[in-house]
C-alpha cells in the first residue's frame, strides 16, 4: 500500500514538473542542486555533537541533495572562540553553539538561553523568542553589532546541575571563596555570591579540577559530566541551580550565504531547527536519566539536590548583576522587560494550570 501511495505521489509530482516545463513556468526553487555549506560545531564528541548531527541530518534529508550540510567537529577550522567570527566573515558557512560561548562581544547575548529565571524553563524561553518578540530582538543585536549572521535556536535543555564539588554543600557559605567553572552571565552571578569562576571550555574542566586549578565545576547535563569523567574527581554532584537553568544551542548561518539559498531551502533549516527541539527534549532526558542512574549505583557519586537557600542566592544575586547591566545598557534593559512581560503572563496560566507532577511521582514511585 505504501509503495502504491509513493508511486501515486511521484507520478503527481512528475506530471506537475512536466506541465511546469511545457508551460514555461520556472522549475520549483527546490530544485536547486550542488550545495554543500560547512557547519562547525562547538563540541569534539559526546551527546552534543550527536544533536548537532541530528540537526544536520534533518536538514539533509529533508532537501533532498538540493543542499547537504557538512558537520565539522570542534576547532576543524577554528576554534570555538572564533568561530562567530568565521561565520561572519564567510570562513565557515554555519556554526552551532550556544550564546555564552560570545557573550563578551555583548552581555545581552547571555539573556538568550543563559540569563536570569523569571520563573519559566528554556521551554518558555523558546516561546519568547518566537512569539514574545525575542527573534526581532536577537536579529536587532545582530545589527547593532554588525554581524553578517542569521540564527536559529533550538533543543530547550534542563536546567543544568550546580555541579560537581569536594563535599556537599548544605548551605549557601559553603561556595564563598571556591574555585569554580562556569560561562556566560553565570559567571557574574556566582562571582556576585563571592565564588572565585574560571571560565574554562568543556575537555579541560576534569583536568583542572583533577590538578586543582578548581575546586567546584559545572558543565551542563549527568550524561555529558559522565563522559568528561567528573565522577572520578568527584563523588559530590549538585543537582537543579538557576545560575543557567534554560539554556538552548544556537545554530548561525552566514547571513549572505543563507540569503543566497531559495526560500524552500531557507525554509527547510529553520524548520529542521524547530524539528529538532522535540528531538533533543525526549533524546537527551532520557540519556541524562539513565547516566545520572549509573553515576549514582555503579560509580558511587552522592547525588543532592541543591539546597534552597543556595538557589535564593543566585536569584539574589542575579538582581544585582542584572540591574548593573540594565542601568548601563539600554538594549540589555529592553530584552530584560521583553522577557519579563512574556514570562509574567505565559507563566501566570502554566502555575495555574499545571498539577504538582512531583506529587503523582512520588504517589507511585515513593
Amino acid at each position: 500500500m505504501t509503495k502504491n501511495v509513493n508511486r501515486r505521489k511521484f507520478l503527481g509530482g512528475a506530471a506537475v514538473a512536466a506541465t511546469a516545463s511545457a508551460s514555461g513556468l520556472a522549475a520549483p526553487a527546490l530544485a536547486q542542486s550542488g550545495i554543500t555549506l560547512k557547519l562547525q560545531a562547538a563540541w569534539g564528541g559526546g551527546i552534543f555533537l550527536e544533536n548537532a548531527q541530528a540537526y544536520v541530518d534533518r536538514v539533509n534529508q529533508m532537501a533532498g541533495g538540493a543542499l547537504t550540510i557538512e558537520l565539522l567537529p570542534v576547532n576543524a577550522v577554528v576554534r570555538t572562540s572564533q568561530m562567530q567570527d568565521a561565520v561572519h566573515r564567510g570562513i565557515l558557512d554555519a556554526c552551532h553553539y550556544v550564546p555564552a560561548y560570545w557573550y563578551s562581544k555583548s552581555p545581552t547575548a547571555s539573556l538568550f538561553g543563559t540569563g536570569p529565571c523569571f520563573g519559566w524553563s528554556s521551554q518558555e524561553v523558546l516561546g519568547w523568542v518566537n512569539y514574545g518578540g525575542g527573534q526581532e530582538l536577537f536579529d536587532e543585536l545582530m545589527e547593532n553589532l554588525q554581524l553578517n549572521i542569521v540564527s536559529f535556536f533550538n533543543s530547550p535543555m534542563p536546567a543544568q546541575p550546580l555541579g560537581w564539588f569536594k563535599e556537599q554543600i548544605t548551605d549557601a557559605a559553603q561556595m564563598d571563596g571556591l574555585k569554580y567553572r562556569t560561562v556566560g552571565l553565570a559567571a557574574d552571578v556566582l562571582l556576585e555570591m563571592g565564588m572565585s569562576v574560571v571560565q574554562l571550555p568543556g575537555g579541560e574542566i576534569q583536568p583542572a579540577m583533577k590538578s586543582g586549578l578548581i575546586d567546584a565545576a559545572e558543565f551542563n547535563n549527568p550524561t555529558s559530566d559522565r563522559d568528561f569523567g567528573m565522577q572520578d574527581v568527584s563523588k559530590h554532584y549538585h543537582l537543579a541551580s538557576f545560575h543557567q537553568s534554560q539554556e538552548f544551542f544556537e545554530v548561525s548561518f552566514n547571513k549572505e550565504k543563507y540569503n543566497s539559498l531559495s526560500p524552500e531551502l531557507q525554509a527547510i533549516i529553520r524548520y529542521a531547527s524547530e524539528a529538532e527541539n522535540s528531538n533533543f527534549y525526549w533524546h537527551n532526558t532520557k540519556r541524562y536519566a539513565e547516566d545520572l542512574v549509573t553515576l549514582r549505583d555503579s560509580q558511587g557519586v552522592n547525588v543532592y539536590r541543591t539546597p534552597d537557600s543556595v538557589m535564593k542566592k543566585q536569584l539574589e544575586a542575579w538582581d544585582v548583576v542584572v540591574d548593573r547591566i540594565a542601568s548601563e545598557d539600554a538594549f540589555f534593559a529592553r530584552v530584560i522587560d521583553s522577557q519579563k512581560a512574556y514570562a509574567k503572563e505565559v507563566m501566570n496560566y502554566l502555575n495555574l494550570n499545571q498539577p504538582d507532577y512531583r506529587l503523582a511521582y512520588e504517589h507511585y514511585f515513593g
